[in-house]
């Protein structure tokens, strides 16, 4: 019997070890995780620079708090906030924490309470996160929710104007919506919350908890875009694996979170911190997010080449992929487990490809493969 709560629909599998894309079971079984703990393990498992990280700092320092200062951060901050529109940055424990940070913060900065979000939008389990995501199924049972946030279908301009009105202090959304099915923002979507957030004064907040740190190509997934934010926030990528978020803002709002607006006791500790700059100085060079760049294209023209399009469509950016199948895809994530390969969904009908930023072309070969024989209904299921 478990002595644990029994919120997660766990699998059966037991990894105990992980090296670069490979995992391996208690039982010696080695698996392709192209779920990277869901876009977390950005540089791949036990990845030689981030064990160093750890090791040199966990012999330095772990926690001293903020009420101290904290160079680290400095240095931190200064690395994710240079060449963008943002001049200060929040440390916290996970994507949730920063997105609440966020919707805080854009509250009272304009003073104003209503938050426009989307559905299928995914910004997290705490009670404001839950309350601005726009799916039922994570937001039933908990009775009433926060009643600031209008949720509206995504990708739909004359809803957007709709829902704006005085009241309004910021529209809130994914790039790509991850967990909701790899659904990209459209160009013209995006112009036109541009251009009303500058003509009625409205924050643009970005949920770049899955989509940043490299994870489509580029630093950030709004660069791809030409939406133009006031905040972002980060976690996931961010540390490769270590627990950290983090909510960066433009000048403007600096005067809006002094002292005792909020906080964290963990957020930014200085293990976090050393691993989230080992993290940045890899994937931030320019030849990396090329090669992510590659490796995606290469892997959406191996999956176009073998599914028919017929039956699969993928989307989506870098290497955050969704291939949208005709039926429900649990029993194809539960094959290909079986043959080698870890995958996740995103919603009832869409497979979700999130390896590591450093998978190699050989193992994306392996992944494909395995793929094409348990989506292929003229081939036999792997067993």
């Amino acid at each position: 019997m478990t002595t644990l709560f029994q919120n997660y629909a766990r699998r059966s599998v037991h990894l105990v070890k992980g090296r670069g894309t490979v995992v391996t079971d208690d039982k010696g079984k080695e698996y392709l995780d192209f779920i990277s703990g869901i876009a977390v393990v950005s540089l791949g498992h036990a990845h030689p620079a981030l064990v160093e990280a750890v090791k040199q700092q966990s012999e330095k320092l772990w926690h001293v708090s903020n009420l101290f200062e904290s160079p680290e951060q400095e240095l931190l901050a200064a690395k994710l906030i240079k060449d963008t529109p943002f001049s200060h940055a929040f440390f916290c424990n996970s994507g949730a924490e920063a997105n609440e940070a966020a919707i805080k913060l854009a509250r009272k900065h304009t003073q104003k309470n209503v938050i426009i979000t989307f559905e299928q939008s995914f910004h997290g389990r705490t009670f404001g996160a839950m309350s601005a995501t726009g799916q039922a199924k994570v937001r039933e049972g908990f009775g009433p929710l926060l009643e600031t946030f209008r949720i509206i279908p995504y990708n739909d301009e004359q809803q957007l104007e709709a829902a704006i009105d005085g009241d309004v202090a910021a529209i809130m959304l994914e790039v790509i919506q991850g967990e909701g099915g790899v659904n990209q923002i459209d160009p013209d979507f995006a112009q036109k919350i541009t251009d009303i957030c500058k003509s009625k004064g409205i924050l643009l907040i970005v949920d770049e908890v899955q989509t940043g740190i490299g994870r489509t190509g580029t630093r950030y997934a709004y660069e791809q875009t030409n939406l133009e934010p006031d905040i972002i926030t980060l976690a996931k990528g961010l540390g490769g694996g270590f627990p950290i978020g983090a909510m960066l803002g433009s000048s403007e709002l600096l005067p809006s979170f002094g002292p005792g607006t909020h906080g964290t006791t963990f957020g930014g500790n200085p293990l976090a911190v050393a691993v989230a700059q080992t993290v940045v100085d890899i994937v931030f060079k320019k030849k990396f997010l090329q090669e992510v760049e590659d490796k995606s294209t290469y892997l959406i023209e191996k999956v176009q080449a073998l599914l028919p399009q017929d039956q699969f469509s993928i989307r989506g950016a870098g290497l955050l992929l969704g291939i949208e199948c005709e039926e429900e895809i649990l029993p194809f994530i539960q094959q290909a487990e079986q043959a080698g390969l870890l995958l996740v969904q995103a919603g009832p009908n869409v497979i979700r490809l999130l390896p590591p930023l450093t998978v190699t072309y050989e193992e994306i070969d392996q992944a494909v493969d395995i793929l094409s024989a348990v989506l292929l209904p003229e081939k036999t299921a792997i067993t």
